[in-house]
């Protein structure tokens, strides 16, 4: 290729230099070609910009691009990664799922529903595939043919519980919407006169004709001050978006003008509200008001019950609703467990010191499950505030093991939102704290990975060493890989080729014996 070319010209070069010099060493020649290489590396890669148009890493790298951008909840990003990614392997089933999850994200029904039956083109007992089939006709509002695809998927894997909790949801979206029949019971008792003088009126009146005042009343039905209330009851925050494109509505001369794009405003505003009045329909469907509120009333009953009576063994209480908090968290359920947590705080807080004796051990616990659940919701100030509240709660108790773990996830917050210096401060101050081998380990090699974003390459190099040595004491041969990675980068960064490289080769040795081909595919490529 262009870039292999122009390595080749270039190391030609350096050699004609030494040769003049009268100095012929491959030290000095990888010397200089590392000096120079973000140079080299530039052109080069200008000149494959120029020559080829097309994608420029693996099908692994985009897959894993896509899955961190999904987690931070960059949805359209994530949908780049997984488009370029099948540009590669277009029939990748994992991938099309993956990209239908985002769709799905982002209100695109219809893309998702595309890309999951891409998914299920070649095997139609794809499990993942027959799973996002049923969210994205769920999504939808066609809850029947969900509920139909939830089943499939719960015949062929039972033991998952995304398809049990998927039949359970979809079967409930349709009692809302029609009714469930053993619900209703009619009765013939009072006064019936009203239907007979209606059915007497209906036969007199012409076939065809309408009562002027009805024929008014059915043109304000979608006005009327109920209708507008459930409204927005549904949509939220969204009902105020919604009246400002109807003003813009009787704004004859903005209506007229046309976007760049020679698209009519008057046909973008009314695809918005048309969007809007659909996804409230979907939603008055899948959960009217009167269930809504009906819920909320029995939760409220349900959480004034728990916070007056707590249960006969608190204890008890606490360490299984830790465990279905946990439990739901693993299972990649982050929303069910963030409103299982939060209902349980609520609930400790309201007991006294006599009902449970480490009141604020629990609390921290529930903070520390509520920030687990917004990280993984993207969600990271309110996450970082959590885990902020039970860092506080174990300084007072003087917890080394809840100090530690809360300075381990304020850590990691800090560090996912570019803020390294003190997701540095924070695993610092864990270091006494660290127990085992595998735990000090990784703690070294993310600090070292947080100075080498600094570019502080001698502490992250040192930390790199540390974390070396601490996974050799405990033979992970992964961790071996990771600490060797970084000592390598570290050590090229400040021009120590010779150690750098054979930190390299080390690591390239771990990858090969871990059977990891993406890691050893991104050291060759270094290397």
């Amino acid at each position: 290729s262009a870039k292999n070319v122009i390595f080749w010209v270039a190391r030609h070069f350096f050699c004609g230099v030494l040769e003049r010099w009268q100095v012929v060493n491959e030290d000095l020649l990888g010397w200089l070609l590392g000096y120079h290489w973000d140079f080299v590396a530039k052109i080069a890669n200008m000149s494959d910009n120029e020559g080829d148009q097309g994608p420029k890493s693996t099908f692994s790298t985009y897959m894993a691009e896509g899955d961190q951008l999904y987690h931070k909840g960059e949805y359209v990003k994530a949908i780049e990664s997984y488009s370029t990614a099948l540009i590669l392997q277009p029939d990748d089933k994992n991938c099309l799922v993956a990209r239908s999850k985002c769709y799905v994200k982002m209100g695109d029904s219809d893309n998702a529903l595309r890309d999951a039956e891409a998914s299920l083109k070649e095997d139609k007992e794809f499990f993942k595939g027959l799973y996002q089939k049923a969210e994205a006709l769920y999504t939808m509002g066609d809850f029947e043919f969900a509920l139909v695809f939830y089943h499939r998927g719960h015949k062929l894997r039972p033991e998952l519980q995304e398809f049990r909790l998927g039949i359970q949801k979809a079967q409930e979206a349709i009692d809302n919407s029609v009714g469930s029949p053993s619900s209703v019971k009619l009765e013939n008792k009072g006064d019936l006169s009203f239907f007979h003088k209606a059915d007497e009126v209906k036969k007199g009146r012409p076939k065809g004709l309408i009562h002027p005042l009805r024929r008014e009343m059915r043109q304000q039905n979608k006005k009327t001050p109920k209708s507008e209330k459930t409204a927005k009851q549904l949509l939220g925050e969204l009902y105020s978006d919604k009246e400002y494109l109807e003003k813009l509505l009787k704004d004859e001369d903005l209506v007229k003008g046309k976007m760049r794009g020679g698209e009519r405003l008057q046909d973008l505003i009314l695809n918005c509200i048309t969007y809007l009045d659909t996804r409230t329909e979907f939603w008055r469907q899948q959960k009217p008001i009167y269930a809504r509120e009906r819920d909320r009333k029995l939760m409220q009953q349900k959480w004034n019950k728990t916070r007056q009576n707590p249960p006969s063994d608190p204890t008890r209480f606490v360490l299984k609703s830790l465990e279905e908090i946990d439990a739901a968290l693993t299972a990649g359920n982050a929303e069910s467990s963030l409103k299982k947590a939060r209902e349980v705080l609520k609930s400790v807080q309201c007991w006294s010191e006599e009902v449970v004796p480490n009141k604020k051990e629990v609390l921290g616990n529930l903070h520390s499950c509520i920030g687990n659940a917004l990280i993984d919701l993207g969600k990271m100030d309110r996450a970082l505030d959590n885990h902020q509240k039970d860092l506080d709660l174990a300084r007072q108790c003087k917890l080394p093991e809840a100090k530690s773990r809360a300075l381990d996830n304020v850590g990691r917050v800090y560090a996912r939102i570019g803020k390294f210096p003190q997701a540095i401060d924070a695993w610092e101050e864990k270091i006494p704290l660290a127990c085992g081998g595998l735990e000090r380990t990784w703690l070294f090699h993310e600090i070292g990975r947080c100075y080498l974003e600094l570019k502080r390459h001698t502490e992250a190099r040192d930390y790199g060493v540390r974390s070396l040595a601490v996974a050799d004491e405990i033979a992970d041969e992964k961790w071996q890989l990771n600490a060797c990675v970084l000592v390598a980068q570290s050590e090229m960064k400040l021009g120590n080729f010779k150690s750098g490289v054979a930190h390299f080769e080390r690591a390239l040795d771990r990858a090969k014996v871990l059977q990891d081909d993406p890691a050893r595919d991104a050291i060759q490529k270094v290397t």
